[in-house]
C-alpha cells in the first residue's frame, strides 16, 4: 500500500508551515501521518533556510490523537513496542528541535494530540480550540512525550487531575493554566502565528535552540550543574556571529540582523 503524505508544508520567507491535514479522521496520528510528521521535521532541521516552523491543523482539529484502527489491528507487546519505538525515533528529536516551534491549536487535540502540541515552544489557541484527554477512557497511560511535557507546564497535581479525571480544557482554560500564551478568533489563528513566527526568525535561533537544549534539562539538573551549562553555552555564543552582530547592533543603535549571520 502506497504511503500518502499528510503534512501540507509551505513557506513564508524563513517559517516553516506545516498543517496536519487528514480531515477524514480528524488529523489522528495514523502511521502515515507520523511518517509525514517524521519526515516534515527532519527536513525542517537539516534545512538552513528554515529558521522557525509554524504547526497547525487543517479542518475544524488540530489532531485527533491515537489511530483507531492501529490500536485495534497492533495490539501485541512486540507491536506496540515497535510502534513506540518508531515514535521515538522522531519524537524526541521534535522536543530537541532546536530552531523555535509556533503551535497553532485551530480545533481539538486529543490525547496524544495534546503530547504533539506541547512539543511545541509557543501555543497559541482558537477560540474553538479544546484539549481533551480520553487515555484512561482507553485503559492506557498518557504517551507522546505527556508525562515528560504536561507536570513541567502546569505542575504534578494539575496534571494528574486532568489526565485521570479525563478532563477537557477550554481554550480560556488552558491560558489560565499556562500550557497557551494567547487565545484569538480562529479567523486571526494563522496571522497571529505566523507573525509570532516571523518575529522569532528574526531573532538568534541558534542561541534560541541551545537554550532549549539546556532549558529541557532544568528540572533534573541541580543548580551547579546547570550554570555549568550556562557558562558552556555562553562561551559557545559568544565566540559566534550572533553575539557579534548583537553587540554590534547594540553599540550602534539599529535592529540586529541576526538572519544574516546564520544563512551560509
Amino acid at each position: 500500500m502506497s504511503k500518502r503524505n499528510m503534512v501540507d508544508i509551505s513557506r513564508d520567507r524563513g517559517v516553516s508551515i506545516m498543517r496536519l491535514n487528514n480531515q477524514r479522521t480528524r488529523n489522528s496520528l495514523c502511521p502515515d501521518m507520523r511518517t509525514s510528521l517524521a519526515a516534515a521535521f527532519r527536513h525542517a532541521a537539516e534545512d538552513k533556510t528554515v529558521r522557525v516552523v509554524y504547526l497547525t491543523g487543517a479542518g475544524g482539529a488540530f489532531c485527533s490523537g491515537g489511530d483507531l484502527n492501529a490500536l485495534r489491528s497492533q495490539q501485541s507487546s512486540w507491536e506496540v513496542h515497535q510502534r513506540f519505538r518508531q515514535l521515538g525515533s522522531w519524537l524526541l528529536p521534535f522536543l530537541q528541535f532546536e530552531k523555535p516551534v509556533v503551535v497553532g491549536l485551530n480545533g481539538y487535540a486529543v490525547g496524544g494530540g495534546i503530547g504533539l502540541a506541547l512539543a511545541g515552544d509557543v501555543l497559541i489557541a482558537a477560540k474553538s480550540a479544546k484539549l481533551m484527554s480520553g487515555f484512561f477512557r482507553l485503559g492506557v497511560i498518557p504517551d507522546f512525550g505527556m508525562m515528560y511535557t504536561l507536570p513541567r507546564l502546569i505542575g504534578l497535581a494539575r496534571a494528574k487531575q486532568f489526565l485521570f479525571g479525563n478532563g477537557t480544557l477550554s481554550a480560556e482554560q488552558a491560558l489560565e493554566l499556562g500550557l497557551v500564551t494567547e487565545v484569538v478568533s480562529n479567523a486571526d489563528l494563522d496571522e497571529v502565528c505566523l507573525k509570532k513566527a516571523r518575529e522569532f526568525a528574526e531573532g538568534p535561533i541558534r542561541a534560541m535552540g541551545l537554550a532549549k537544549l539546556i532549558m529541557a534539562r532544568s528540572f533534573e539538573t541541580d543548580l551547579s550543574d546547570m550554570f555549568l551549562l550556562e557558562g558552556l553555552g555562553q562561551a559557545l555564543m559568544q565566540s559566534g556571529e550572533e553575539f557579534s552582530e548583537g553587540l554590534n547592533a547594540l553599540t550602534a543603535k539599529r535592529p540586529a540582523r541576526f538572519q544574516a549571520q546564520t544563512e551560509d
